[in-house]
């Protein structure tokens, strides 16, 4: 995880000041990679002090990734989760236990905008794969 300074330090650089809502909301994402959504986060929050409301943390949420220090990940329908990754890279979705992994950019280099049409102005490429995770795996033989 950051450090304080650099967490405060990243949220000043983009021009968002830096609440103890935000800040908490980012530290959250900056802690974790299982993308989490925002009830996960507001849970989390409120399990040491009862003091964040679900408006707070979408409100936070919208910001930090309004600023690009966090990104919404769109890999089940209807199902919004974050992540505080915001450097290029695809996911992994197990089917069978909805575990979420990063899977590095460069692992899948050839993914290429080239032959798509003139007329789309592409400015983001993310894959998603989907399988079952080594541990779903194990369990089905």
């Amino acid at each position: 995880m950051r450090s304080t300074d650099t967490i405060v330090t990243r949220m000043k650089e983009r021009g968002l000041r830096v609440t103890p809502q935000r800040f908490a909301v980012l530290r959250n994402l900056l802690g974790r990679n299982d993308h989490p959504t925002a009830e996960v986060i507001l849970s989390d929050l409120n399990q040491q002090a009862p003091t964040s409301s679900q408006a707070t943390v979408y409100a936070s949420l919208r910001a930090l990734c309004d600023v690009g220090l966090v990104r919404e990940v769109h890999l089940q329908g209807g199902v919004c989760r974050y992540d505080a990754n915001v450097t290029p890279h695809h996911h992994f979705l197990c089917r069978s236990c909805g575990r979420i992994e990063d899977i590095p950019w460069h692992q899948l280099e050839q993914v290429s905008t080239h032959r798509i049409s003139a007329k789309l102005n592409v400015d983001c490429v993310e894959v998603t794969l989907r399988g079952t995770c080594e541990e779903c795996g194990s369990h089905a033989t």
